[in-house]
């Protein structure tokens, strides 16, 4: 049992400390996230000009996220038979994690396509069409479906879990409002993505990033509980 306590551990702690390191080199090579501020061409241009570097650093990023699904399911078949949420918390964080993946990964295989057509398109219409075509796999991939449904079920998960761990008292309190807060202001960047589509609502820029890594801390925090043992249930 202490050897799979420690795995859980080791997981989680792995899964956020592996995103950081693609997400990072993002922001250094590509100017991501900021350069989605910027218009379609722009982003095309840069993406075509990051080569296979940048492709191969968004298939980092998508699949980085991998350690975090046998985690969560362990951590469902040890606590589940305490907690009856953690069965449906494990459904719900295990479809976000997939969700988001399958999100990112458009920037591997679609996005470098588009680019390509945009950057040596002879004519106007081919540009316009590249355009429109990245415009309408970004509000599917990302905005539906990563940004979206993967964070929305990663904050249900992240809720539920908390509300568990504390309800076993498994984790000091702080580390249970550190989850829930994070959460919470996780969920205020959702107002961004509605932005997208209805003018004029209002967005408080920080949440995402703020919410993110409030998030990944926790994770990590959590993770660091599971490998020192700390977590009576084992």
């Amino acid at each position: 049992m202490t050897t799979n306590n420690k795995t859980i551990g080791t997981l989680l702690v792995a899964g956020a400390m592996a995103l950081l390191i693609p997400y990072t080199v993002l922001t250094i090579i590509f100017e991501y996230p900021v350069i989605l501020r910027q218009d379609t061409g722009t982003i095309l241009t840069k993406f075509y000009e990051g080569g296979n570097t940048l492709v191969w650093t968004w298939f980092a990023f998508a699949v980085t996220g991998l350690p975090l699904i046998p985690a969560y399911i362990m951590i469902g078949q040890k606590l589940e038979h305490k907690a009856p949420l953690v069965r449906t918390a494990t459904t719900i964080g295990v479809i976000g994690l997939i969700v988001q993946m399958i999100g990112l990964l458009r920037w591997t295989f679609v996005v470098p396509v588009l680019a390509d057509t945009f950057v040596h398109a002879t004519g106007e219409a081919t540009k316009a069409a590249a355009i429109v075509s990245f415009k309408t796999i970004h509000q599917f991939g990302g905005v539906i479906l990563g940004e979206h449904m993967g964070q929305l079920f990663t904050i249900a998960w992240t809720v539920m879990i908390s509300i568990a761990f504390a309800k076993l008292k498994l984790v000091p309190k702080w580390v249970t409002v550190l989850g829930i807060t994070g959460s919470v202001i996780y969920l205020l960047a959702q107002a961004e993505l509605f932005a997208t589509v209805i003018k004029g609502l209002p967005v408080w820029g920080p949440a995402g990033f703020i919410g993110s890594t409030l998030w990944l801390a926790w994770l990590a925090i959590t993770g660091v509980l599971f490998t020192r043992n700390r977590n009576q249930y084992v």
